[in-house]
């Protein structure tokens, strides 16, 4: 290896790699031939972990002149050397919060943002946002806070507010995104029945914390959108937030977003239209907060299908030209491709009917737009001829659950009996989101097959609302499996140029399962790819807590380490003194109700030397 090489891509400058994040590295020490050799080089332990119980760790580590920035379980800021784990400095932003708000998403965060002037020995800052509703500034080198940014380095996000959100859940569980000197954030807040926070994106002066702009996701009285809105359905109407984060292009100075559903997810009786800007990825000017185009790729929402995570922007090849585009993966199991400047669709969207609502009041969109390309990644469709087949005692337990409910197609609403939501709220695609090889304008995603029920219920006499529900309830069979039939997981490789799938390949396994016989099934995940030019696609989140390496041409795996708790967080990988690392936080536990872990694991060839 030369040296020049070494010195490529040394940053992971982003959650998503990049401020485009396409999560790619040019790093190749680490590559197809030796990936085999990969091991633990050292491991960091947060210290949160008490007799076995902990929090999920949703971060993606970012790395800038060789010191790794982490978020913990309980939403500490440490700086790490990444060349050896030694903890530079700690920040606990629960000990600078003031008020102390309800944490929205149970206080989850998937990781850090960084800024400079570009001045040597200039400004340079980390930028940590919680789900309490606070953003943060501090020295990148010292951990202190930035005595010009807000108050004394906290700047309070509900204080811009003329409503009383205070007893809300209302904060950033994803990664800020830099635009310049523009810090942008979107927030997690409610989605029930009840009143719920808005959903607003909104822009902040990185230096001074003051917002520059709000974006209303429901639009306002004579903003463009408003008229999706039946009546005054809009006002005080809270969510269709971007809790997925955001992505940056810098040289065009936009914002790219992407929005989940209008509150309350499953009822929309009292919302009728179709909603905008829920459900849509949205170009904004990241100095004025002007929409430059969107695109709704769900109307008038009812099955909680969130666009669950930033848009990657990417660059693909039309007609022997280059286009920058944008990529978008969803719950509902598609990628969306549009043009980055213009908003057109670089793939045919169909309008495909879909079932009708009998819930009373309730007036479901009679079309949603799919794309022609690509294929879904996840089940369109569940009934009888897609059950379980992993035994027939499991098989007939799933059938005889099917008379009593409704299903059928994807889109099919929710209602009184109980309906099948497919793919369910998980996804298709979630948080986890693509990775993008810029080398073969390939997509590379991990997808869940899991259906959910959801049954709605009248609210209470005297409630403001007219429905609840009986809660987000997985279809699984007797023995706690899925009752769709495996593949329950994948790992897919989609060629943006073409629209086709090069490779499919199973994620995950049930060891139990194996054992007796059945193919490989693959299970949910959380916790998406990276891939690299060393050949290899790099990804954890499954609930065998195994951390995989695949060969990106093929979907071979190459490699596999056995975590101390499940992968679920998106890794990164960078390159200090001449020698490449990739980290994954290992914390276990959240949505997929695994042991609890506290690490964060770094990995490397152990026989290359750096340069030092």
């Amino acid at each position: 290896m030369n040296f020049a090489t070494a010195q490529e891509s040394t940053d992971w400058l982003t959650v998503g790699g990049d401020r485009g994040n396409m999560r790619h590295s040019t790093l190749s020490q680490i590559n197809r031939e030796n990936v085999s050799q990969l091991e633990l080089a050292w491991e960091y332990k947060t210290g949160e972990l008490t007799d076995g119980r902990g929090k999920i760790i949703e971060c993606t580590p970012i790395v800038i002149d060789g010191v790794m920035y982490v978020t913990t379980a309980y939403l500490k800021l440490v700086a790490l050397d990444a060349s050896t784990g030694t903890k530079l400095w700690e920040f606990d932003p629960l000990e600078h919060s003031g008020q102390p708000y309800p944490l929205a998403s149970g206080g989850v965060n998937r990781g850090a943002a960084y800024w400079s002037d570009g001045k040597p020995n200039g400004k340079r800052r980390i930028l940590h946002g919680i789900s309490m509703g606070f953003l943060y500034s501090l020295d990148a080198k010292t951990g202190q806070l930035d005595p010009e940014f807000g108050d004394h380095g906290v700047k309070d996000l509900r204080e811009d507010f003329e409503e009383d959100l205070s007893k809300l859940g209302y904060g950033p569980t994803s990664a800020p995104a830099i635009c310049g000197d523009v810090v942008v954030l979107g927030v997690s807040c409610g989605e029930g029945p009840g009143i719920a926070a808005p959903g607003d994106i909104r822009g902040f002066d990185v230096r001074s914390g003051k917002q520059l702009w709000r974006f209303h996701t429901v639009p306002q009285a004579g903003e463009f959108g408003n008229e999706t809105w039946e009546g005054d359905s809009w006002k005080d109407r809270g969510a269709a937030n971007a809790w997925g984060g955001a992505s940056s292009d810098p040289e065009r100075g936009l914002i790219f977003c992407a929005t989940g559903s209008a509150a309350f997810d499953f009822y929309g009786g009292d919302r009728k239209g179709d909603n905008l800007f829920a459900n849509c990825v949205i170009a904004i000017d990241a100095k004025t907060g002007k929409r430059k185009w969107h695109f709704q790729t769900l109307r008038h929402d009812l099955w909680d299908h969130d666009l669950p995570v930033y848009p990657n922007l990417v660059t693909v090849i039309r007609d022997g030209q280059s286009v920058d585009a944008v990529a978008q993966v969803t719950k509902t199991g598609f990628v969306y491709l549009f043009n980055r400047e213009t908003g057109e669709p670089l793939f045919e969207i169909e309008e495909k009917e879909v079932p009708e609502s009998d819930v009373d009041g309730e007036q479901a969109s009679p079309t949603q737009p799919i794309p022609v390309k690509p294929a879904p990644f996840s089940a369109q469709h569940f009934d009888e001829s897609n059950v379980t087949t992993i035994g027939e005692e499991n098989r007939n337990f799933v059938l005889e659950k099917l008379k009593t409910i409704r299903s059928g197609p994807a889109f099919n609403p929710p209602s009184l009996e109980g309906t099948v939501v497919i793919p369910g709220f998980h996804g298709g695609a979630n948080w986890s989101g693509a990775s993008f090889d810029p080398e073969t304008a390939t997509l590379y995603l991990n997808s869940t097959n899991m259906p959910n029920i959801m049954t709605l219920v009248p609210a209470p006499a005297g409630s403001p609302f007219r429905f609840v529900h009986k809660g987000y309830i997985q279809f699984r069979d007797q023995e706690g499996y899925p009752a769709i039939a495996p593949p329950w997981g994948l790992l897919n490789a989609i060629n943006l140029n073409t629209g086709e799938y090069l490779w499919k390949t199973v994620l995950g396994e049930y060891p139990e399962l194996t054992e007796r016989g059945i193919p490989q099934t693959g299970t949910e995940s959380f916790g998406g790819t990276i891939v690299t030019a060393g050949g290899l696609v790099f990804v954890g989140g499954t609930t065998d807590e195994k951390f995989r390496a695949f060969d990106k041409s093929t979907g071979k795996k190459l490699w596999e380490y056995q975590l101390p708790a499940g992968g679920y967080a998106t890794p990164s990988t960078y390159m200090i003194d001449g020698k490449q690392y990739v980290v994954i936080a290992a914390g276990g536990a959240g949505k997929l109700r695994t042991k609890a872990g506290e690490s964060f694991m770094v990995f490397a060839i152990p026989d290359v030397p750096s340069f030092q």
